[in-house]
């Protein structure tokens, strides 16, 4: 019997000397005996599932970093001269002195929220904690806030709406610049581009004017919808890449994390809106469909590619070799068969692009604009602002003739290295076909005449799908972030500001090493954290 002053908590046990005992129940043997019961199991299971489906905590947390980036963005990023929706309102004041510093604090908050769960993404990823839908459901969330900001770090919005006025009034863009047909489309063209012709290929310039006759002149709804049309980029992308990692022994959630989910990609491509986004994404799903041995479809893809922005035709060489490997007969024949098609194929796309818009091919000419770039992120820019610096010191030295000289042969550096990978492509099946082409697309970022921090999306939208090594994943995290900062959110650059490309270098450091070392500054309570402490080195 049980002692009426024990409590029932306690339980009584008779030693053979006649003395009690008192102890407590075994809590642990009881809860490892709900643990191991069939319901809790399942609960468990259906736990990690979800996890693995959708990882909360870090969709919320980027998502919130895009909250406060869109609502930031309404003071601080690429607004309207005249906005309607606060011109007359008592909140116009977020767009001046202490009311934009306070703006710009909240955008760059919001930044440092969405790469700090970018990175946190990428160590589950890494783990093998969260797959491909994980990924997905993560940008999906993410990528809502931004659709509906004012272009961020760049005005380029602007400038594709009123070239696209211009073709809608039949004034030939690739002849002339915005400031030809004077209106609000025009006025808020970044002064660069007022008189300089359009760059992009005719499908680009159709897609524009499209926008143009729904919107009109209404700026808020044009870059709204142009934002829209670029997001079909983002989603190819999304389409494409785990097939193509699966096809290349890569992994898709990983290639999905560095390239899709990456903020360069989300922040600049989406939030800008820049057309290279339905560039990527039309050269990822060409890359594919050719891969998985539809030439003619793939080569129409990659053709469209470029006739939204010429950088695209940098792949089709290297897809030449793909489809002669398929072929029978002798090397130059299967050569000669596989380049002959493909450029029958590339020719009938584009001429249809061509006509249907009703352009010329003034566009070639055109891409001589972008010289007016000036930066150093473009190497041979770079040499000649060096030189300009250090030779300025003995004698005089001409900055315009020193990019003619040092950009012509960034030009031939560049023939020289896209032969030479397109060349040692030829034997190297699939894989070797998508890293030369990698390669080069990445020359061809460091080597033009210009170079802005969106062109490195391109290489990262291929060069994605392959097998990356621990270092060169941390590498491309540092590099992602450098790049996402170095212009201020209004679209003037930061290359020259040079205590902030430090502290943007620092925080860039510190989210590569957070990658592969969690909490590198010790800032939490905990002296481990437990599910992350021991992380794979690949």
């Amino acid at each position: 019997m049980r002692s009426p002053d024990v409590p029932s908590t306690t339980a009584a046990t008779i030693s053979a000397a006649g003395r009690s005992t008192l102890h407590r129940p075994n809590r642990t043997s009881r809860e490892n005996a709900l643990s191991n019961s069939p319901d809790q199991r399942r609960l468990i299971h259906r736990l990690a599932v979800f996890r693995r489906l959708v990882p909360l905590r870090i969709v919320l947390l980027g998502a919130a970093g895009s909250v406060l980036i869109a609502l930031g963005a309404v003071g601080a990023a690429g607004v309207l001269n005249h906005d309607p929706l606060l011109a007359d309102s008592g909140l116009s004041w977020v767009r001046f002195g202490h009311g934009r510093d306070l703006a710009s604090g909240l955008l760059y908050l919001g930044l440092g929220l969405l790469v700090w769960a970018w990175v946190r993404l990428g160590r589950e990823v890494r783990i093998e904690r969260v797959g491909t839908h994980g990924v997905l459901a993560t940008i999906a969330g993410w990528l809502l806030p931004l659709l509906f900001t004012p272009p961020l770090f760049s005005r380029d919005a602007y400038s594709y709406l009123a070239q696209g006025n211009l073709a809608a009034h039949g004034i030939d863009p690739y002849q002339m610049g915005p400031a030809a047909l004077p209106g609000p489309l025009a006025d808020n063209v970044s002064w660069v581009w007022q008189n300089t012709p359009a760059p992009y290929g005719p499908l680009f310039i159709l897609v524009s004017m499209l926008v143009v006759m729904v919107t009109g002149q209404h700026l808020i709804l044009g870059v709204l919808l142009m934002r829209l049309v670029m997001v079909l980029g983002l989603v190819l992308l999304c389409w494409a890449l785990p097939k193509l990692a699966r096809l290349l022994g890569g992994r898709p959630e990983r290639a999905l994390w560095l390239a899709a989910a990456n903020p360069l990609m989300l922040v600049h491509l989406v939030g800008g809106p820049h057309n290279d986004l339905l560039m990527v994404g039309l050269l990822a799903a060409g890359v594919l469909v050719c891969l998985q041995g539809r030439h003619v479809w793939g080569v129409a893809l990659i053709t469209m590619a470029a006739a939204m922005k010429a950088t695209a035709v940098i792949a089709l060489p290297f897809m030449v070799w793909v489809w002669a490997a398929r072929l029978h007969g002798s090397p130059q024949s299967r050569f000669i068969r596989a380049a002959s098609a493909s450029l029958v194929v590339s020719l009938g796309v584009f001429a249809t692009c061509t006509l249907v818009t009703g352009v010329d091919l003034g566009w070639i000419g055109a891409l001589e604009t972008s010289s007016l770039i000036v930066n150093w992120l473009s190497v041979p820019t770079a040499v000649a602002q060096i030189a300009e610096l250090i030779g300025g010191w003995f004698i005089d030295l001409s900055l315009p003739s020193l990019l003619a000289l040092t950009r012509m042969l960034g030009m031939v550096a560049f023939f020289f290295v896209a032969v030479w990978q397109w060349w040692k492509a030829r034997h190297g099946g699939l894989e070797a076909a998508v890293y030369r082409a990698t390669i080069t697309l990445f020359a061809l970022a460091l080597l033009s005449p210009a170079t802005l921090p969106w062109y490195f999306s391109w290489p990262l939208a291929l060069g994605a799908v392959l097998n990356w090594p621990g270092a060169a994943t941390a590498a491309a995290v540092c590099g992602s972030v450098w790049l996402l900062l170095v212009t201020f959110p209004s679209g003037d650059t930061a290359l020259y500001s040079w205590f902030y490309l430090l502290g943007a270098l620092a925080v860039s450091v510190l989210a590569a090493v957070s990658l592969v070392r969690p909490d590198p500054l010790r800032l939490s309570s905990r002296s481990k954290v437990a599910d992350t402490a021991s992380l794979p080195p690949g």
